[in-house]
């Protein structure tokens, strides 16, 4: 599975923390959304992120990480650029203390998928513009 992540999975000691097997693939920017603070960092509405591309097997260990049983987390498809797809975690503003609007209403996770879909978010790995 490859993950654009944004946060403390950059850093290869966290990565090494919570994955037996990774690999990075290299930087990347997400077109769509824009990192915001809160009790850990997660995504808004426009703008752009940069972050990178970690490849793992083990999605079961990065969704326990990312509280996604716990409503912190969303895990959803973004297309990538050059072809195919890659996960990506976005926090529930209103559990991380975060200052982020999505519009529409119901789910969190519905919300998000909508938005991205609707605004054509996307995943570009560096270098390949």
């Amino acid at each position: 599975m490859d993950v654009f992540v944004y946060g403390t999975l950059t850093e290869p000691s966290t990565a090494r923390r919570v994955l037996d097997r990774f690999a990075f693939r290299g930087d990347a920017e997400l077109d769509g959304l824009h990192r915001v603070e809160g009790r850990y960092p997660t995504l808004a509405p426009g703008g752009t992120c940069e972050g990178r591309i970690l490849r793992t097997p083990d999605s079961d260990a990065l969704d326990r990480y990312e509280g996604v049983d716990r409503g912190l987390y969303c895990r959803l498809a973004i297309p990538l650029a050059d072809s195919g797809t890659v996960e990506c975690y976005v926090g529930d503003p209103s559990a991380l203390g975060a200052s982020a609007a999505w519009p529409g209403s119901g789910p969190f996770a519905d919300r998000v998928e909508q938005y991205c879909r609707s605004h054509d978010v996307v995943v570009e790995l560096a270098g390949s513009k």
